[in-house]
């Protein structure tokens, strides 16, 4: 399993200031996105995925040249999320460097987008869905009914997804639920966030799942990245 490290952009610059070594007191604290980045790489991370904050407030991206310069500065592929809600952004996030998207929910209510972002990013696209019921009831459904995480995922296998990730807003991901989207549809599995100790991680892992993207516990130093990625392995 991958451990894909995570930096939220904002204003150009990283929201969380990265300090591995801050309780021992070694190393240089940096909120400079592509040195983040070029850190990870240098310790084996096998691609980074960068969340326009900004641009998922505005809905248009907003990070374009800070994603720009991580993508100069590492030889890894960039995963982006935010802002992107339409082909257009889509096109501009890889002009910037990105080589994978994530999209939104509220694609799953719009078919016809969907495909339009398809046609644009084809494997490289993926959907965030956030599998926790009382999320998926607070979500503004234009059907009659809300949906259950695993029909949701069956309409976007069907529509031509290939990839999911699915966030838990910090809390422990539904181990038994990973491994039956994992078992069932035909479609790489990506965790985000939730707890990171080893144990977790080795859990997430044989669930089945492809990765795991940590943002804030990796770059406090709070888990070690070295440490994460023996777990995952």
């Amino acid at each position: 399993m991958l451990i894909i490290p995570a930096i939220d952009l904002e204003g150009g610059r990283s929201r969380v200031v990265s300090w591995p070594g801050a309780s021992a007191g070694v190393g240089v604290p940096t909120d400079r996105p592509e040195r983040i980045a070029a850190r990870f790489v240098e310790q084996g991370a096998r691609i980074v995925h960068l969340v326009d904050f900004d641009g998922a407030r505005a809905g248009v991206p907003r990070n374009l040249e800070a994603i720009g310069s991580v993508a100069a500065s590492v030889a890894v592929p960039l995963q982006v999320a935010g802002g992107l809600e339409n082909a257009d952004a889509i096109r501009l996030a890889f002009a910037a460097g990105a080589t994978r998207v994530v999209l939104g929910l509220a694609v799953v209510e719009d078919p016809a987008l969907l495909r339009a972002c398809l046609e644009v990013a084809g494997d490289w696209l993926a959907v965030g869905l956030d599998p926790r019921p009382e999320r998926l009831a607070a979500f503004p459904w234009r059907r009659a009914t809300v949906p259950t995480i695993e029909s949701l995922v069956g309409e976007l296998v069907d529509a031509g997804v290939r990839r999911l990730v699915l966030g838990h807003g910090g809390g422990s991901p539904d181990l038994g639920l990973l491994a039956r989207l994992v078992a069932s549809y035909d479609a790489e599995v990506l965790v985000a966030g939730g707890p990171a100790d080893p144990a977790t991680i080795s859990r997430i892992r044989d669930a089945g799942v492809a990765g795991l993207i940590l943002g804030e516990s990796l770059l406090s130093g709070s888990i070690d990245f070295p440490a994460a990625l023996e777990a995952a392995a």
